[in-house]
């Protein structure tokens, strides 16, 4: 298998803080890496969520508080969720 070096900066600390959260999970940073990268790729996505949104103006919290109410209660009419995201970001 072909490898190659991946070089990154981070903070001097974080780095040894990561170094010592891998060596007390059993493994080392490669590896911790190499485990992140090969989920990204398996699964098309960041293994965690990345958001962001304007405090004055948090349409993205509101969105999701109605997208957990709809999967709360299955039965909805589309017209009364189209209607209440129209009234979300008007």
């Amino acid at each position: 298998m072909n490898q190659s070096v991946l070089s990154v900066r981070v903070n001097s600390n974080d780095k040894k803080d990561f170094e010592t959260f891998c060596n007390d999970t059993g493994m080392n940073v490669s590896t911790a890496i190499n485990l992140f990268i090969k989920t990204v790729l398996r699964e098309k996505k960041l293994p965690f969520e990345v958001k962001t949104y304007d405090d004055d103006n948090d349409v993205y919290l509101m969105l999701k508080e109605a997208e957990e109410q709809i999967e709360d209660n299955k039965e909805y009419d589309a017209k009364e969720v189209l209607k209440s995201v129209n009234d979300i970001i008007r």
